[in-house]
This record gives C-alpha cells, sequence and structure tokens, in this order.
C-alpha cells in the first residue's frame, strides 16, 4: 500500500514536471525573441528565479541587462519595477514612507505609501551606486521578504526577485556591497559582450522601423507552482556528494587541497542550499525530472564566485576566483 502511495505521488510529480517544463520552454523562447546572444544569462537567470532566489548582474553599460530584466517580468507575467540607485537615494525611497493625512473632519491620521520595493520582479540598476545605508533596507527586505515601517511589518508580493546589476568599470564614487549582502544573491551572473553574429541581429532587430515587443507565457501563479516544484524533484546522491564536495573544497582547510592554500574565505552552507536549488531548477529549465553532476559544475562559479575571496598571494600571483573554482571542478568532474 506504501509502494502504491509513492508511485502515485511520482506519477504527479512526472506530470507536474512536464506541464511546468512545457510552460518554461515556451517563456525561455518568448525572452529569446527580445534578448539575442546571451543564451546563458537568459538561462541563468530563469534558473535563479525558478530556484526562489535574486541575481546580480555584472557587466559594462549597454549589455541589455535592464532590457533582460524588463523582458522576463513581461514573460513570466510579474509586475516588474525599477529603481536607478544613486547616491542620495534613501531607504524611505525604495521601501515607502508614512505621511499625514488630513480628513474632511479634521481627524489626522498616518497612511503607508508603499515604495519600488513592492513589486514581484525588481531591477535594481547599478546597487553599489547607493549608499551603505540604503542597498542595506533593499538587501533585508529580500531576505526577509517584508519590510518594516514605523514598527509596522508590511509584506512583499509573491513571487518576489530582485535583478540587482553593478557596472565593473566605473568605481568612482561606488560602495562595494559587503560579503555578507553579496551572499543574499543566489548567483552572481556575468554579461559578456554578445558574439558577431548576434550583434548583427540585434543591428537589424533594434534599428528598424518595427520593433519586437515580448509576450507574456506564463502567470505568477504558475511561476510559484514551478518553485514549489524544484523543491520536490529528487536529486541523487552522487550529486548531492558533488555538491558538498565542490563547495567544501572551495573554503580553506584541508578539503581544498592544492587549491585550498589560495583562498582566503571561502562559501557557507547557504551556498550548498543555493546550488542544491539551482541544479534541480535548471534539470527542469531542460526538461528533466533530476539534475545531473553536469548541473553542478555548470553552475559552481555563478553560485560559488562572489561567496569567497583569495588570499595577497594568490591575487600577487595573478590567480583569479574563476581559477581557482575552475581548480576545485577538475577533482569533482
Amino acid at each position: 500500500m506504501a509502494a502504491e502511495g509513492v508511485e502515485k505521488l511520482e506519477d504527479v510529480i512526472v506530470r507536474s514536471a512536464e506541464q511546468v517544463a512545457d510552460s518554461i520552454k515556451t517563456a525561455r523562447e518568448a525572452v529569446g525573441t527580445i534578448i539575442f546572444g546571451q543564451e546563458r544569462v537568459v538561462e541563468n537567470a530563469l534558473v535563479t528565479i525558478l530556484s526562489g532566489g535574486h541575481a546580480l548582474l555584472i557587466g559594462v553599460p549597454g549589455l541589455a541587462k535592464t532590457k533582460l530584466v524588463e523582458t522576463l517580468g513581461v514573460t513570466l507575467g510579474l509586475d516588474a519595477k525599477r529603481i536607478q540607485f544613486t547616491p542620495d537615494l534613501m531607504p524611505s525611497d525604495i521601501l515607502g514612507a508614512e505621511v499625514l493625512d488630513e480628513s474632511t473632519t479634521g481627524k489626522r491620521s498616518f497612511r503607508f505609501i508603499t515604495g519600488p520595493v513592492f513589486a514581484q520582479l525588481l531591477m535594481a540598476d547599478e546597487i553599489n551606486r547607493a549608499s551603505p545605508r540604503t542597498q542595506s533596507a533593499l538587501l533585508q527586505a529580500m531576505q526577509e521578504q517584508h519590510v518594516t515601517v514605523a514598527g509596522a511589518r508590511h509584506d512583499l508580493p509573491k513571487p518576489f526577485h530582485v535583478l540587482a546589476t553593478q557596472n565593473p568599470l566605473e568605481q568612482e564614487g561606488t560602495y562595494p556591497l559587503p560579503e555578507a549582502q553579496l551572499d543574499r544573491f543566489l548567483m552572481e551572473i556575468d554579461v559578456d559582450y554578445p558574439d558577431r553574429d548576434a550583434e548583427r541581429r540585434i543591428l537589424f532587430e533594434t534599428t528598424g522601423s518595427e520593433e519586437t515587443h515580448a509576450k507574456a507565457a506564463m502567470s505568477p501563479e504558475a511561476l510559484m507552482t514551478a518553485q514549489r516544484l524544484v523543491r520536490r524533484l529528487p536529486v541523487g546522491d552522487s550529486v548531492v556528494e558533488a555538491i558538498l564536495s565542490l563547495v567544501r573544497s572551495a573554503r580553506p582547510g584541508p578539503d581544498g587541497g592544492e587549491g585550498a592554500k589560495h583562498i582566503a574565505w571561502g562559501p557557507g552552507p547557504r551556498a550548498s542550499q543555493a546550488l542544491m536549488l539551482a541544479v534541480r531548477a535548471r534539470a527542469l529549465l531542460d526538461g528533466r525530472l533530476a539534475p545531473s553532476v553536469d548541473d553542478v559544475l555548470d553552475l559552481a562559479e555563478p553560485v560559488l564566485k562572489h561567496r569567497m575571496a583569495l588570499t595577497f598571494s594568490a591575487r600577487a600571483e595573478g590567480r583569479t576566483v574563476s581559477d581557482v573554482i575552475g581548480q576545485l571542478k577538475s577533482r569533482i568532474g
């Protein structure tokens, strides 16, 4: 009897996964009609959202980071808003504030006006330009899914995702995110230049008389169903062991072998959790019912890169975090 129950549960998961995979494939194709030459970026952004997390997009200006967030908002049916971070931005500009209202009878009362953080998909543009106090206000909302203003709690919409961007070039007048706050992001996604063919297509598609617009492919309810399903997908022992080996070897200590001597500090258990969710989400995105060790290796860098730092001597030798992660991956794969 118990075996029959397990089989029925597996059948339900399989059917649900097939339906969700079709919806996600449609959404992915819809994004692809607007964003060209950034397939890996689009995939990682969708993996982050399916995992229920937030992403930090790193890239020079003009690589369609803002366009990507707008397109994802339309495609996934989410209420999307954008904040341009500047040094004079205050926490209340993000969270909202209470204002004093006076009725026709002369009675006064406070009314809460919501800020742009009350969105399902929030783009935090150039997050490192705002002061640490303002950054903290957003990052607290990301972690706790609610804000507190004047002692009153206000829950954020569901789902709630932040895609923050950061410009790697202009470092003057910026406030780099502290390590503890970087850890709030499930992934750091590097946005590189498109290849020649993709850039050729961009020229023709975006400078003509007609502009292609994104189309809705999912609803917020369907997205939340997919997020719940991600957490139910089975994960094999080999994948779990690969996650544990990789994350533990990215810390200073005996687990890292030869590469550990280059690491000043490494990822905590939150990185293991992020990688576990991300590999499941990637499997579902590809229409598979279970993740593989290849998923772990492919997602290792975006999940771990912002959660570790190298020693001074390693940096002096010209080593990078990507190099060290590549070395650690070679021990597994």
